[in-house]
Protein backbone atom coordinates (compact mmCIF):
# COMPACT_ATOMS: atom_id res chain seq x y z
CA UNK A 1 0.00 0.00 0.00
CA UNK A 2 2.79 2.46 0.92
CA UNK A 3 6.15 2.48 -0.78
CA UNK A 4 9.39 3.91 0.45
CA UNK A 5 10.74 6.57 -1.85
CA UNK A 6 14.19 6.16 -3.23
CA UNK A 7 14.54 9.92 -3.55
CA UNK A 8 17.10 11.05 -0.97
CA UNK A 9 16.50 14.80 -1.58
CA UNK A 10 13.47 14.98 0.67
CA UNK A 11 15.00 17.10 3.45
CA UNK A 12 14.31 20.81 3.69
CA UNK A 13 17.28 23.12 4.02
CA UNK A 14 16.98 25.63 6.85
CA UNK A 15 17.66 28.46 4.42
CA UNK A 16 14.62 27.57 2.28
CA UNK A 17 11.37 29.21 3.24
CA UNK A 18 8.24 27.12 3.56
CA UNK A 19 5.98 30.10 2.87
CA UNK A 20 3.81 29.66 -0.20
CA UNK A 21 4.85 31.80 -3.14
CA UNK A 22 1.29 32.91 -3.82
CA UNK A 23 0.33 34.88 -0.70
CA UNK A 24 -3.16 35.90 -1.80
CA UNK A 25 -5.90 35.50 0.81
CA UNK A 26 -7.72 32.21 0.54
CA UNK A 27 -11.01 32.28 -1.33
CA UNK A 28 -13.65 29.86 -0.12
CA UNK A 29 -14.82 27.28 -2.64
CA UNK A 30 -18.10 28.20 -4.28
CA UNK A 31 -19.80 25.17 -2.71
CA UNK A 32 -18.43 25.65 0.83
CA UNK A 33 -20.72 25.35 3.84
CA UNK A 34 -21.06 28.19 6.36
CA UNK A 35 -19.23 28.22 9.66
CA UNK A 36 -21.91 27.67 12.28
CA UNK A 37 -21.67 29.17 15.75
CA UNK A 38 -24.38 27.43 17.75
CA UNK A 39 -26.60 28.95 20.43
CA UNK A 40 -24.55 27.63 23.38
CA UNK A 41 -21.27 29.17 22.12
CA UNK A 42 -19.88 32.49 23.37
CA UNK A 43 -16.87 33.90 21.51
CA UNK A 44 -14.89 36.64 23.26
CA UNK A 45 -12.73 38.24 20.60
CA UNK A 46 -12.83 39.12 16.93
CA UNK A 47 -13.95 36.65 14.26
CA UNK A 48 -12.79 36.88 10.64
CA UNK A 49 -13.38 34.63 7.63
CA UNK A 50 -13.47 34.92 3.87
CA UNK A 51 -16.54 32.69 3.80
CA UNK A 52 -19.98 32.60 5.40
CA UNK A 53 -21.01 32.57 9.07
CA UNK A 54 -24.32 31.44 10.55
CA UNK A 55 -24.43 32.90 14.08
CA UNK A 56 -26.86 31.53 16.63
CA UNK A 57 -24.61 32.15 19.64
CA UNK A 58 -22.86 35.26 20.95
CA UNK A 59 -19.79 37.08 19.68
CA UNK A 60 -18.30 39.74 21.96
CA UNK A 61 -16.05 41.39 19.41
CA UNK A 62 -15.93 42.44 15.78
CA UNK A 63 -17.05 40.15 12.95
CA UNK A 64 -15.69 40.26 9.38
CA UNK A 65 -16.93 37.87 6.72
CA UNK A 66 -18.22 37.68 3.18
CA UNK A 67 -21.73 36.66 4.29
CA UNK A 68 -23.15 36.81 7.80
CA UNK A 69 -26.52 35.57 9.02
CA UNK A 70 -27.38 36.36 12.63
CA UNK A 71 -30.13 33.98 13.76
CA UNK A 72 -32.98 34.88 16.12
CA UNK A 73 -30.89 33.80 19.13
CA UNK A 74 -27.65 35.28 17.76
CA UNK A 75 -25.97 38.32 19.31
CA UNK A 76 -23.03 40.48 18.25
CA UNK A 77 -21.52 43.01 20.64
CA UNK A 78 -19.17 44.80 18.27
CA UNK A 79 -18.77 45.94 14.67
CA UNK A 80 -20.11 43.80 11.82
CA UNK A 81 -18.45 44.04 8.41
CA UNK A 82 -19.68 41.81 5.57
CA UNK A 83 -20.85 42.00 1.97
CA UNK A 84 -24.23 40.46 2.77
CA UNK A 85 -25.71 40.76 6.27
CA UNK A 86 -29.01 39.25 7.44
CA UNK A 87 -30.03 40.10 11.01
CA UNK A 88 -32.74 38.17 12.82
CA UNK A 89 -31.16 38.51 16.27
CA UNK A 90 -29.45 41.45 17.98
CA UNK A 91 -26.47 43.65 17.21
CA UNK A 92 -25.04 46.15 19.66
CA UNK A 93 -22.63 47.98 17.38
CA UNK A 94 -22.35 49.19 13.82
CA UNK A 95 -23.01 47.28 10.61
CA UNK A 96 -21.06 47.98 7.41
CA UNK A 97 -22.31 45.97 4.47
CA UNK A 98 -23.16 46.06 0.82
CA UNK A 99 -26.56 44.37 1.25
CA UNK A 100 -28.12 44.60 4.71
CA UNK A 101 -31.44 42.98 5.63
CA UNK A 102 -33.10 43.40 9.02
CA UNK A 103 -35.91 40.94 9.63
CA UNK A 104 -38.86 41.53 11.97
CA UNK A 105 -37.12 39.95 14.98
CA UNK A 106 -33.96 42.09 14.56
CA UNK A 107 -32.77 44.46 17.30
CA UNK A 108 -30.04 46.92 16.36
CA UNK A 109 -28.43 49.54 18.59
CA UNK A 110 -25.89 51.12 16.27
CA UNK A 111 -25.28 52.61 12.87
CA UNK A 112 -25.73 51.01 9.45
CA UNK A 113 -23.62 51.87 6.42
CA UNK A 114 -25.06 50.14 3.34
CA UNK A 115 -25.55 50.10 -0.42
CA UNK A 116 -28.92 48.37 -0.22
CA UNK A 117 -31.05 48.13 2.91
CA UNK A 118 -34.17 46.10 3.61
CA UNK A 119 -36.08 46.48 6.89
CA UNK A 120 -39.09 44.32 7.74
CA UNK A 121 -41.92 45.74 9.81
CA UNK A 122 -41.26 45.03 13.48
CA UNK A 123 -37.47 45.39 13.38
CA UNK A 124 -36.04 47.59 16.17
CA UNK A 125 -33.40 50.10 15.08
CA UNK A 126 -31.78 52.88 17.04
CA UNK A 127 -28.92 54.54 15.21
CA UNK A 128 -27.91 56.28 12.02
CA UNK A 129 -28.37 54.99 8.50
CA UNK A 130 -25.95 56.05 5.80
CA UNK A 131 -25.96 55.04 2.16
CA UNK A 132 -22.71 54.34 0.37
CA UNK A 133 -22.42 54.26 -3.38
CA UNK A 134 -20.72 51.30 -5.05
CA UNK A 135 -17.55 53.25 -5.81
CA UNK A 136 -17.14 55.61 -2.86
CA UNK A 137 -16.92 55.54 0.89
CA UNK A 138 -19.92 56.72 2.91
CA UNK A 139 -20.16 60.42 3.61
CA UNK A 140 -21.00 61.28 7.24
CA UNK A 141 -23.37 64.04 6.09
CA UNK A 142 -25.61 61.45 4.39
CA UNK A 143 -26.64 59.82 7.66
CA UNK A 144 -30.28 59.53 8.69
CA UNK A 145 -31.15 59.26 12.38
CA UNK A 146 -33.58 56.41 13.08
CA UNK A 147 -35.48 55.53 16.22
CA UNK A 148 -37.65 52.44 16.11
CA UNK A 149 -41.41 52.80 16.15
CA UNK A 150 -41.57 49.70 18.35
CA UNK A 151 -40.63 51.62 21.50
CA UNK A 152 -43.18 51.84 24.31
CA UNK A 153 -42.35 55.43 25.10
CA UNK A 154 -43.23 58.64 23.30
CA UNK A 155 -40.51 59.96 20.97
CA UNK A 156 -40.34 63.51 19.64
CA UNK A 157 -38.36 65.14 16.84
CA UNK A 158 -37.78 68.87 16.35
CA UNK A 159 -38.01 70.01 12.77
CA UNK A 160 -38.16 73.66 11.63
CA UNK A 161 -38.63 74.82 15.24
CA UNK A 162 -41.78 72.72 15.71
CA UNK A 163 -42.13 69.55 17.76
CA UNK A 164 -43.53 66.58 15.90
CA UNK A 165 -44.75 63.34 17.50
CA UNK A 166 -43.10 60.28 15.99
CA UNK A 167 -44.63 57.59 18.18
CA UNK A 168 -47.54 57.78 20.58
CA UNK A 169 -48.14 54.26 21.84
CA UNK A 170 -49.69 53.29 25.17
Amino acid sequence: MFKKSNNKNTTLNSTEKSIPRDSKPMEPPSNSVPSIISSDVVVKGNVSTSGEIQLDGTIEGDVKSKNLTIGENGTVKGKVTADDVIVKGSVNGSIVGRNVRLEKSAKLNGDICHQTLSIEAGAYIEGNLSHQSASTNPAPGNATKVMSANSDEKKEEKKDGKTKDLVDRL
